[in-house]
């Protein structure tokens, strides 16, 4: 029997991401949206499974480091939804990421966390991964993650 695993379906495996155990929705919206040329992501929070991962604000219950994690995780998570439900031999690149994340007050390493799901994209999507970015701190996320990611990909 051949085998058809792509190279990016293997780069997720390698990451130990499987797309049949991607997070859900949690409200009344699709994981990702296709109009047009463009995939928008629904924002990624960093859940493996089912369990919800990296709770709490950098600089006070999180490191710099584990929100660098976090970040990678959710980025993980968002191309593992375009894998799903449109197929990486469909995209053409990423265009966008927008990265939100809560802190303490004092804390100020928006940057380098949002490094996470930057070098995450261009590790395992090489040379579509290549986006701009906007970093946003935010007061409060949802089940208090301490990151979440969204973004937009242009399809073929």
């Amino acid at each position: 029997m051949e085998n058809t695993t792509t190279p990016l379906q293997e780069r997720l495996q390698d990451l130990g991401v499987s797309v049949a155990a991607l997070p859900r929705p949690g409200g009344s919206y699709v994981s990702v949206n296709v109009r047009g040329a463009i995939a928008y992501v629904a924002i990624q929070f960093p859940i493996r499974g089912e369990d919800f991962l990296f709770r709490g604000r950098l600089g006070q219950e999180l490191t710099t480091d584990e929100g660098y994690e976090a970040a990678a995780l959710a980025a993980t998570n968002a191309i593992a939804q375009v894998e799903k439900y449109v197929g990486f031999d469909k995209v053409l690149g990423l265009n966008h990421v927008d990265i939100y994340y809560q802190s303490s007050e004092e804390w100020d390493d928006g940057p380098l966390v949002a490094n996470g799901a930057s070098d995450l994209f261009l590790r395992v999507l090489e040379e579509k991964g290549q986006h701009t970015r906007s970093i946003f701190g935010v007061h409060k996320l949802p089940r208090n993650f301490c990151v979440g990611v969204t973004c937009t990909f242009t399809l073929l």
